[in-house]
C-alpha cells in the first residue's frame, strides 16, 4: 500500500475533495493536519513543501503534488483500477476539466473573496456584491446540470470538486432551493453516492461557516 501524506484542514474544500477521491479510490491517507488561522501553512517547513502555502498538498514516498485538481487527478491515474472517474475519451476528460477549471475559477474563487478578508484581514464585512457574485454560481451550476451527474451520468472527478465547494457554499449563505432544481437533486445525489459524506465533506463544511462567521463578528467587536 502507498504511503501517502495529505496535508489538509478539515475546513478546506479542495483538501476535503481530496480526501472523498481518495476515499472512493481505496486509498488510505496519512493525514497532517495543517491548521491555518494558526499560520501552519506559512511555517518553514511547509514553505519547502509548498512555496505558495496553499493546501492541500500530498507527499507520495518523495513526490509532491500541489493544488487539489492535480492532486485528485495524480491519485486517479496512479492508483485507479480504472480511470472512470477521469475517463480516457479525451472527449468526456476536456469536460472533466471544463468541471475543474469551473471549480476553481469560478465557484472557489467566488467563495474565497468572501472568506479571506474575515480569517486574515480582521474583516467583519458582508458585501451584498460578493455574496450575489456567490450565489451567481449556484445559477450557472444548476443550469450546466442537465444530466445526472456535471458529464453524463456517471460520477467523475468533477462531481467530487465542485461538491466540496458547492456544500460549503451553502453553509455560507443557503440558495433558494426552489429556484435550483437540478442543483439540489444533484446535491442530494452526491450525498447518497459518496461514501461517509457526512464525515469526510457535509462536517467540515459546517464547522468552516460557524468558525468564519464567529470570527466575523469578533471582528466587528474589535473594530468598535
Amino acid at each position: 500500500m502507498p504511503n501517502i501524506k495529505l496535508y489538509t484542514a478539515k475546513l478546506s474544500p479542495p483538501g476535503r475533495a481530496v480526501e472523498l477521491t481518495a476515499k472512493l479510490l481505496g486509498l488510505s491517507v496519512d493525514i497532517v493536519p495543517i491548521n491555518l488561522l494558526a499560520g501552519d501553512h506559512r511555517k518553514d517547513e511547509f514553505l519547502k513543501l509548498n512555496p505558495q502555502h496553499t493546501i492541500p498538498i500530498i507527499d507520495d514516498g518523495g513526490v509532491i503534488v500541489r493544488d487539489s485538481h492535480a492532486i485528485i487527478i495524480y491519485l486517479v491515474l496512479k492508483y485507479g483500477q480504472d480511470h472512470s472517474l477521469y475517463p480516457d475519451d479525451p472527449i468526456i476528460r476536456a469536460k472533466v476539466n471544463a468541471a475543474l477549471h469551473f471549480d476553481s475559477g469560478v465557484l472557489f474563487s467566488r467563495l474565497r473573496f468572501y472568506f479571506e478578508p474575515i480569517l486574515y484581514e480582521g474583516s467583519s464585512e458582508v458585501p451584498q456584491h460578493k455574496i450575489d457574485y456567490m450565489k451567481k454560481g449556484y445559477e450557472l451550476l444548476n443550469d450546466a446540470l442537465v444530466d445526472d451527474y456535471m458529464v453524463g451520468n456517471t460520477l467523475t472527478l468533477a462531481d467530487v470538486s465542485c461538491i466540496a465547494t458547492i456544500a460549503t457554499m451553502e453553509e455560507f449563505f443557503p440558495m433558494e432551493r426552489s429556484k435550483y432544481p437540478a442543483l439540489v437533486a444533484w446535491i442530494e445525489r452526491l450525498s447518497h453516492t459518496l461514501p461517509e459524506y457526512e464525515q469526510l465533506n457535509q462536517e467540515g463544511a459546517v464547522e468552516f461557516a460557524e468558525i468564519c462567521e464567529t470570527l466575523r463578528l469578533k471582528n466587528a467587536i474589535k473594530a468598535k
